[in-house]
């Protein structure tokens, strides 16, 4: 005869052990984006090499288009038999188009962003969602999310400010800082909108597709427009003629785009949203690490000057708080809401 209590200690084990893994996968898809900063920085680099005339915004746009096209089609083709099958239901479509539309937002003015700042800084930064989301929360639900999460919260923001430098007699950051923290803001809302109940049956893998073949729609009609009229085509061919440029960008669509949006789309639904915001906040960790060493080796590959970042003290306590945030949050886990 089964003891009273065994029942709830069998349900509990396996939800504590698939928010552990869920946990682990979310901090591998953060390394994959950190990787992306040290990527992302040098492809802009040699992107205005090899086309001194473009302007920032072309080159920020340039970056990102073949990467979400790429991912797109290989998405494509490795789930073409469910697609001719089962296709993608009304519900993954809908979600997919939010994902995609809050991604792209906020990844447009981050790369910008990335042309006034370094690479470290801005994936600090980014993690400016961490306090918005439990604000949000706590503002839709209208009860305190407590005293931990406050405190995490606190931790974020004041290793946001270390980081940008901001002062506060001045009460002023540069464009690269502002415009990583408006990209934080969409960042946002593509973790709340990935959090809905409605969504909890998606396949992530249908997701992804929706989502990237969304964004890759976004950024080439962008690209278009932006092109130069008087050197269009050369403009839009002359990147493809790099080896340095194509594997970079292989690099950034394989790893950072379909491995990490992957992991998200699959694992942050099996915590909540305020918690898988603070888990992220390990991506400027890797980001740092990766923008030590990374940086010269692409420069001795690619012909570009891009120095080495060092860790400098606004990087260590401010990025030593965001850690502590994140940390602190796994201390006391916040408990997933039914609804």
């Amino acid at each position: 005869m089964t003891e009273p209590g065994s029942n709830s200690t069998s349900a509990t084990t396996p939800a504590t052990a698939l928010r552990s893994r869920a946990l682990g996968m979310l901090v591998l898809a953060t390394a994959f984006w950190g990787l992306s900063f040290p990527l992302i920085k040098s492809l802009m680099l040699l992107h205005a090499q090899l086309a001194p005339a473009a302007d920032s915004w072309f080159v920020t746009i340039y970056v990102l288009a073949p990467r979400f096209a790429l991912a797109a089609l290989l998405l494509a083709l490795w789930q073409w038999r469910g697609l001719l099958t089962t296709g993608i239901t009304r519900s993954e479509w809908k979600q997919g188009l939010g994902l995609g539309v809050f991604s792209s937002a906020g990844m447009i003015f981050q790369c910008d962003g990335m042309h006034y700042t370094s690479a470290s800084t801005s994936a600090f930064l980014t993690q400016f969602y961490a306090i918005l989301i439990p604000i949000y929360v706590a503002l839709r639900s209208r009860r305190n999310p407590g005293a931990v999460i406050w405190t995490c919260s606190a931790l974020v923001l004041a290793g946001v400010a270390i980081l940008g430098r901001f002062d506060w007699r001045e009460l002023h950051l540069g464009r690269g800082e502002v415009e990583t923290i408006i990209a934080s803001c969409f960042f946002m809302g593509q973790i709340l909108w990935l959090e809905r109940p409605e969504f909890a049956a998606n396949r992530a893998g249908r997701t992804s597709l929706t989502m990237f073949t969304t964004q890759a729609i976004i950024y080439v009609a962008l690209l278009l427009w932006l092109a130069p009229a008087d050197t269009f085509a050369t403009s839009l061919i002359t990147p493809w003629t790099s080896g340095p440029w194509l594997v970079q960008t292989l690099m950034l669509t394989v790893v950072c785009t379909v491995g990490a949006y992957g992991l998200m789309n699959a694992w942050q639904p099996k915590i909540t949203a305020t918690e898988a915001g603070l888990v992220y906040c390990a991506e400027p960790i890797f980001g740092s690490v990766f923008a030590l060493f990374l940086p010269a080796l692409f420069s001795a590959w690619a012909l570009i000057t891009y120095p080495n970042e060092t860790a400098t003290w606004t990087l260590l306590v401010g990025g030593g708080l965001i850690t502590a945030a994140n940390i602190l949050i796994q201390l006391k886990p916040v408990q997933k809401s039914a609804v």
